[in-house]
């Protein structure tokens, strides 16, 4: 299926916008299958060429390299763009619609049943989960995008009968110009302002997760993120609208959600009221958010007719991912937890009410402009004793707080010393950041595995 991607790239002037670990993989496809089709690789490295010998051996290939890497765009065909960079502060009147990304050339190209997840917190686990799930039922399945893995690394092995799970973030569902069949918005905050200039912009890249689906798709949404439902009641989908909700009152709830009460997950269709999940059950996903995350993993196994006490099975025995609310180990008698990927406040609120025993947080990073004001207020009213804050949202945070024993470290060393030194015995150290990684590691990831290596390092 992959032939009309192909096609449609064939004999055009294509620029490959960023070479990291997606331009790569999409250099890998053309050059397997057009192996005299020329390429421009634009990126801001100007040590690409030193690292990558195989682009100076490539006859056909252009580099343009350094800080004017985006001019000039308006003379290629095609602009295959890598997540992440931005064009905040480009005019894209010229050029918007020869914008593509792998995702996109392959929504718009590959008839197989593809589900999109997307949201500002909570996409990778529900990604995997959903993943799990299908796999666990014998489907040809595939989970790719923002996880980590290209979609292009499949391209030659998906089929009409296969199903693609593609975790999408709002770089990903920026230029799209068709959705998936499956599309689930998980909730939205404000983040990546630093990129999109504004929430609004932000919001609207996440809502092309919906924009384009036609009367046979469907589109999954929770109801209990406010600022999500509002949005969505004003938009004119043509798609299957099924809603997620928390509530004690399931008698009372609308057709097409997934509904659950304090003690179980139910499906209302057709004026009934259908039990899928007991939410006592033995599980590894803990939280209420997670609870959702679960919520949502039930409507696409309802969409699909997969087996209730299957996906019950795969839910109960997945295993929770790297850095969210990872429990790293006990170190004289400190329980340390590592939730690095909570890059907003709400993230932070959701993990500390979670494990309930925090007696000392290690928060900041990254500052891209988000209003940290609830997060402040809950943190002066919670009994968290220590709040440890690095730079730099950390010391604009731990600033505003009273009645807590505020300390101001540059890295994640000082802080586990001071965290080894202050935190009450048997309590947790969480590492919560509530912002972003990039002003001191690569990645989240990055800053998770510090933290757990410098708790082993100084215990």
């Amino acid at each position: 299926m992959y032939t009309e991607i192909l096609e449609k790239i064939k004999n055009k002037k294509i620029a490959l916008l960023g070479f990291g670990k997606e331009g790569k993989s999409t250099y890998k496809f053309i050059r397997n299958h057009l192996k005299n089709q020329k390429l421009t690789i634009l990126d801001q490295n100007v040590n690409l060429a030193k690292t990558e010998n195989n682009l100076l051996e490539d006859p056909n290939v252009t580099l343009i390299l350094g800080e004017n890497y985006l001019d000039k765009l308006d003379i290629y065909d095609i602009i295959i763009k890598t997540p992440g960079i931005s064009f905040k502060n480009i005019d894209l009147k010229n050029i918007k619609n020869k914008i593509t990304s792998q995702i996109d050339l392959f929504l718009e190209n590959i008839d197989c049943k593809t589900i999109g997840i997307t949201g500002t917190k909570g996409k990778s686990t529900t990604s995997s989960l959903i993943y799990k799930i299908i796999k666990d039922q014998n489907f040809d399945t595939y989970l790719c995008g923002n996880i980590g893995i290209p979609i292009f690394d499949y391209i030659e092995k998906i089929n009409r009968n296969s199903i693609v799970v593609v975790e999408m973030s709002a770089y990903h569902t920026e230029f799209i110009k068709k959705s998936p069949h499956i599309g689930i918005i998980l909730n939205l905050f404000e983040e990546h302002l630093d990129y999109f200039g504004n929430k609004e912009k932000y919001f609207q890249s996440k809502l092309n997760m919906f924009k384009y689906q036609n009367e046979s798709d469907y589109a999954i949404y929770s109801l209990d993120n406010k600022t999500l439902k509002e949005i969505v009641e004003k938009g004119k989908y043509k798609s299957h609208l099924v809603k997620i909700l928390s509530t004690k009152n399931i008698e009372t709830i609308e057709n097409n959600t997934i509904v659950c009460d304090e003690n179980y997950i139910y499906v209302k269709e057709d004026d009934n009221l259908k039990k899928l999940y007991d939410t006592t059950n033995q599980k590894k996903l803990l939280g209420r958010h997670n609870l959702e995350n679960i919520m949502f993993a039930f409507a696409v196994s309802n969409i699909l007719h997969l087996d209730n006490d299957k996906t019950t099975l795969s839910i109960n025995s997945f295993q929770p991912l790297e850095h969210r609310m990872e429990f790293v180990g006990t170190y004289r008698n400190i329980d340390f937890y590592d939730d690095s990927i909570a890059t907003i406040p709400d993230a932070t609120i959701h993990c500390i009410e979670t494990l309930k025993n925090v007696n000392t947080l290690i928060i900041g990073g990254m500052d891209r402009n988000i209003d940290y004001s609830s997060l402040i207020e809950y943190l002066n009213t919670s009994k968290i004793e220590n709040i440890i804050c690095l730079p730099d949202t950390g010391f604009k945070i731990g600033r505003k707080l009273i009645n807590k024993k505020v300390f101001y470290k540059k890295n994640i060393k000082e802080a586990v010393e001071t965290a080894y030194e202050v935190t009450k015995k048997k309590e947790i150290c969480l590492l919560s950041p509530a912002a972003s990684s990039y002003n001191q590691y690569k990645n989240f990831e990055a800053k998770g595995n510090d933290y757990k290596k410098m708790i082993n390092l100084l215990k």
